[in-house]
This record gives structure tokens, C-alpha cells and sequence, in this order.
């Protein structure tokens, strides 16, 4: 049944206008690495607050930028009610420096306001005031975390595109793994992507995130090939238990790795950060 749902149609995604390849200076200072998804609803955001915490406690100085410009929604997830936002700073009413701010777990945010949605369209204007954001912020940190939107819309894709690295959230669910495939091919051929680095959420059995990732591999090598001619390449990099504690610290509002610290859903965020510290981070990475 999930072959099924990953089957290709005829018809191809569309191009967004913001499908580019890569295009952010190499800045010293922060590895950037995108935190995005194929649909909403699978766990995003939470991922990537989780995965700054627990990246934090591993000595990393993180930064979470908010680049869901139209329904950002790290301030629910964080129970932040900041008073200065990216939105103030697009809008030349507060300097960047005010708008950053600490959260709990230790890292920084960089919240995009509820007054975002009219820069949820791609504009030369909004493309230029994002890079000048990424480039005052990335020296100062080991790693931002830009929590993206979902989809491939054209912020989407250029909030993607400052990013040297992409980590995909899914779940085992068919609309999920449809749509992660879509958002995929998308960063093959407009962005020209190697590759790209597979979470998957909700997972209700060990081993469950490498069958998946594993299955989704397999549809690429047949469907979608890079600029290079070869295939477009998945990284497992962890699965994230189905775990009761997620739905209790989402609706309080607070960080798994700080309520439940000892829970399922916590232990594989940590061990992700490890493989991410490792893998990314690494002198040698």
C-alpha cells in the first residue's frame, strides 16, 4: 500500500519561482541546516525546537530562525510572546540584535511574527532582507536551524536554498511520504541537492524510519535524477518514537528534552543531535 502511495504520477511538481539552486554565500561562522517538510502537520517545528535544545546541551551555540514567513508557529511550540519580531526588523522598526532572543533550552530565536504573511510571497525585496539577516547572524553561532515552512512554495524553496544542508520530516503516514517525495524531487532538480537527510516521526516500530527511507530511496532511483546523472541520495538520520509524552509537552507548550527528558521521544532527539554533531558539525564534516 505505501509503494502505492509513492508511486509517481505523470505529471511532475511544478516549478515554484523560488526553485533555485543554491545560491547563499559560503558565511564563516554557522553550518546552516533547513528543517523543512512535504506537508504540514508531522511534526516540524517541534523538531527542530527539540533538536536545538538538544544540540545546545551538547556545547553547540544554536540559533532557530523562523522562515515560515506566512504561519509561523515556533512561538506556540516555544511559549515565547515576544514584543520584537523579524517582522520589526523587514519593517525598519527595531535593529536585529533586539529581535533575537533566548528561549528556553538555552539557544536563540529568531521569531517571524505574526505580521509575516504579507512577506509570504517571494519578492526581490523579501530575498534581500533575509540574506542580509543570515549573513549579520551566522557568524556569531556553530549552527542555525532554519525551521522552514511546508511544501514548495517559493519562500519555502529559498529559505531551502541558504541552507548547506536539508533535513526532511516525515511520518509513516502515505500523504506524508507522497509529499515528502514531491518536496524531494523539487530540491533535486530545481536546487540541484546530492542529497538529502530523512527524519521520520511517530514511528510506531524500531526500523520502521530506515524501511521507509529505504522505500522512498528506491522510487527516487527509478523517478529522479540530478544534474551529475546520478541518483539523488536519502540519509537516514533517525526515527522519532510514537510517544504520549509529545502530545502532553506540545500541549503545555514546552520542550520535550525539558519536561520528559527520560522519555522515548526525547532519547532518539538526543541521539539525533549526536549523529548531526558528528556527521555535520565535525571539524571534519
Amino acid at each position: 500500500m505505501m509503494s502505492d502511495a509513492l508511486t509517481p504520477q505523470p505529471t511532475t511538481p511544478a516549478t515554484p519561482a523560488g526553485a533555485a539552486t543554491p545560491t547563499a554565500p559560503a558565511p564563516d561562522g554557522a553550518r546552516i541546516i533547513a528543517v523543512t517538510s512535504g506537508k504540514g502537520g508531522v511534526g516540524k517545528t517541534f523538531v527542530s525546537a527539540n533538536l536545538a535544545a538538544a544540540l545546545t546541551r551538547r556545547g553547540q551555540r544554536v540559533l532557530v530562525l523562523d522562515a515560515d514567513l506566512g504561519l509561523d508557529n515556533l512561538d506556540v511550540v516555544l511559549n515565547l510572546h515576544p514584543k520584537i519580531t523579524l517582522h520589526d526588523v523587514f519593517t525598519g522598526k527595531a535593529a536585529l540584535d533586539d529581535a533575537v532572543i533566548a528561549a528556553p533550552g538555552g539557544f536563540d530565536v529568531l521569531l517571524a511574527g505574526s505580521g509575516m504573511v504579507e512577506y509570504s510571497r517571494l519578492t526581490p525585496e523579501v530575498r534581500n532582507q533575509f540574506l542580509s539577516v543570515i549573513q549579520a547572524l551566522t557568524p556569531r553561532y556553530d549552527v542555525v536551524l532554519l525551521d522552514t515552512g511546508a511544501g514548495i512554495s517559493d519562500v519555502v524553496l529559498f529559505s531551502v536554498s541558504l541552507a548547506s544542508e536539508v533535513l526532511i520530516v516525515a511520518t509513516p503516514e502515505p500523504t506524508s511520504l507522497t509529499d515528502a517525495y514531491a518536496a524531494i524531487k523539487v530540491l533535486a532538480i530545481q536546487q540541484k541537492r546530492q542529497h538529502v537527510r530523512m527524519i521520520v516521526n511517530q514511528a510506531a516500530r524500531l526500523g520502521d524510519g530506515r524501511a521507509i527511507t529505504s522505500q522512498l530511496q528506491q522510487v527516487l532511483d527509478r523517478f529522479v535524477s540530478t544534474e551529475s546523472g546520478r541518483t539523488m541520495r536519502l540519509i537516514h538520520m533517525g526515527d522519532i518514537p510514537a510517544d504520549p509524552s509529545v502530545r502532553d509537552a506540545v500541549m503545555r507548550r514546552q520542550l520535550l528534552l525539558l519536561q520528559t527528558p527520560g522519555c522515548p521521544a526525547a532519547l532518539a532527539i538526543a541521539q539525533l543531535a549526536n549523529k548531526i554533531e558528528t556527521t555535520l558539525l565535525s571539524p571534519a564534516a
